[in-house]
């Protein structure tokens, strides 16, 4: 005799914090086992990067990474670099405004006044952002609609807002924050609680809830379980012990610039942490990671440098010592991304074969290809991970492609078969070809 959903509920008592998670286990048999789950990530970083110390020389299968992408060494074959995919939209704003503004949205921004350079100010994005276009698309079929559609995370992002800000928007002039305090989002994930003693009470709920439930389903649920009440139970001793003060401030300083904030590797982690745990537990299948802003200028002391990197990314070429730096600094980035794509590839996909990042895929990006020449050209896209069945493996270069082409083939791979996205002169060609 089978039991619904809603007497296993009655029988076992689990609260509503542990429902999406529990119901997403196979052995239950409430699991949609039936249709794959495919997810995005965006990542941001911001300022540019050194060209010859990021881009393969080579192009195709055989390819050597440079300094600034080795972490991703052991993911060679499940990445793509693609050099060349640039972004063509002009308009109102300075590189670095266009840059963050239209990186997603691909279409004008509008007239406004935030000042940046000697350029034209400008406003929000005059339309939407291609994460919030795939969160729509998959919000729209119900065996592919979650609890939250997409989250907006962040790492040191300031609270004022404005163009260098956001990169993700619902609409046209309707930019989303996102949620740079991690107990904040783990809050939303996991209750709606005021204040960190109720947050402590939700996950002693939650701790007994995975308790009940791992008697009656399979042992590889049961390591799934594990380790999700090992992430519960680590969050809430981190909670416990970190007292009222959440581990950082964000400053409210002048556009562009940024005090140095020596718990960014700290939140990162968290930050993605909280995005694996709310992928395992089909919170989402869209996430952005936005780390700092546009004219972003943290100062990375933990790899010795005092400086800020929107700073050091002005220096010229010949000044060996910042471009060493500005290097070391993007390979940190790389890092977290690598960090991000490992524990994906560690955890196995609930309800499905193989892992997470076997139907996940990562993007990392940046507003500008090289900090001190500005340019919108050969913008940074390093791709990572199996979730749209490109043929991975392969350093990709093209002929100034305008970075629309390649957002509609993010909106193809999930089947969302749109004819343009942004600005339509720039998508004549459609999607971006190479990729599959």
């Amino acid at each position: 005799m089978t039991r619904s959903r809603r007497e296993f509920l009655r029988d076992v008592g689990i609260s509503a914090a542990a429902l999406p998670f529990v119901l997403n286990l196979p052995s239950l048999g409430f699991a949609n086992q039936q249709a794959r789950k495919q997810r995005l990530v965006v990542m941001f970083s911001p300022d540019g990067v050194v060209p010859w110390n990021f881009w393969p020389d080579e192009e195709g299968p055989e390819f050597t990474l440079k300094e600034s992408l080795t972490p991703l060494e052991g993911l060679k074959d499940r990445m793509l670099t693609l050099h060349g995919v640039c972004d063509r939209i002009r308009g109102d704003g300075d590189n670095h405004i266009r840059g963050i503004g239209c990186l997603l949205t691909v279409i004008e921004l509008f007239p406004g006044n935030i000042q940046g350079g000697s350029h034209t100010p400008a406003g929000w994005a005059s339309g939407i952002s291609i994460d919030q276009e795939i969160k729509n698309f998959l919000q729209g079929k119900p065996e592919t609609r979650t609890r939250f559609g997409s989250l907006e995370f962040g790492v040191m992002v300031p609270d004022r807002a404005d163009t260098w800000t956001r990169m993700s928007y619902t609409g046209a002039n309707k930019p989303l924050t996102p949620t740079d305090d991690p107990y904040q989002m783990f809050a939303k994930l996991y209750g709606r609680t005021k204040d960190r003693e109720s947050l402590k009470s939700v996950l002693d709920e939650l701790q007994e809830d995975l308790k009940k439930v791992s008697g009656v389903v399979s042992p590889a649920d049961r390591r799934l379980l594990e380790e999700h009440a090992t992430f519960v139970r680590e969050f809430e001793q981190e909670l416990r012990s970190s007292g009222d003060d959440i581990g950082h401030a964000v400053p409210e300083l002048e556009p562009g610039v940024k005090e140095e904030n020596d718990n960014i590797p700290k939140i990162t982690k968290m930050q993605i942490e909280l995005i694996v745990d709310s992928f395992k537990a089909d919170f989402t299948r869209v996430a952005t990671l936005q780390m700092t802003n546009s004219v972003g200028g943290a100062r990375f002391r933990w790899l010795g440098i005092d400086e800020g990197q929107h700073e050091l990314s002005h220096h010229e070429d010949t000044k060996l010592e910042s471009q060493d730096k500005l290097t070391r600094i993007n390979k940190w980035y790389c890092e977290q991304l690598a960090y991000l794509a490992q524990r994906l590839a560690e955890t196995p996909e609930p309800g499905g074969n193989g892992s997470m990042l076997d139907n996940t895929v990562l993007l990392w990006t940046n507003e500008l290809g090289k900090g001190n020449s500005h340019t919108l050209d050969n913008i940074p896209w390093v791709m990572v991970g199996n979730g749209l069945d490109f043929r991975m493996g392969r350093a990709l270069r093209y002929n100034r492609v305008p970075h629309n082409r390649l957002l509609l083939a993010l909106a193809h791979g999930f089947g969302h078969n749109i004819e343009r996205f942004g600005n339509p002169d720039y998508c004549g060609e459609g999607p971006l070809s190479g990729l599959t």
